[in-house]
């Protein structure tokens, strides 16, 4: 088979897969919230047992501690992965929130260039899109997740398509 094909069946799979994911936004949320807590759990494994093997009480007992929080964390996440669904939709309320407060705080330095509108208009949206998350935050947490991974997907997809077609026009 040919690179470039494989590059387009790649796309093709992914477009398919980000369908799947907004046709089902909800299942998409909880199964992302289920392998968060699966990774989670791995890493805290790991990091336990790297932590055995840390030279030094203080670094030893820090490593020892990750791990276990890390642990903890995907084993809550694996337990009740509504309640995972609920932190990581907060967590990308609060993220864009600071994000798009940080750019509106920058824009204000550049006022009287032409960057200033670009950059405010950088920071409203997605301060916006994290107060309408707020306001509408039952709504969210059942579909936002699954809705940003399907979305990724099909614009993966896309890129991937785009990959192949050029890599076919080089060839």
């Amino acid at each position: 088979m040919s690179d470039w094909l494989k590059w387009v069946l790649l796309g093709i799979l992914s477009i398919v897969l980000g369908g799947l994911a907004l046709g089902n936004v909800a299942l998409a949320s909880m199964a992302i919230a289920t392998m968060t807590g699966a990774m989670l759990l791995l890493a805290g494994i790991f990091q336990l047992a790297a932590g055995l093997t840390v030279s030094g009480a203080g670094s030893r007992v820090f490593a020892l501690l990750l791990g276990l929080v890390l642990a903890f964390l995907g084993w809550s996440f694996l337990a009740n992965p509504l309640e995972g669904m609920i932190s990581l939709t907060m967590l990308i309320a609060v993220l864009l929130a600071l994000g798009g407060i940080t750019r509106i705080v920058f824009s204000l330095q550049m006022r009287g260039t032409g960057l200033f509108g670009p950059m405010l208009l950088s920071g409203l949206v997605p301060l916006l899109f994290a107060i309408f998350i707020w306001m509408n935050f039952d709504m969210a947490t059942m579909t936002l997740l699954g809705v940003l991974l399907g979305i990724e997907l099909v614009f993966n997809g896309i890129g991937l398509l785009m990959i192949g077609v050029f890599v076919k026009r080089l060839s």
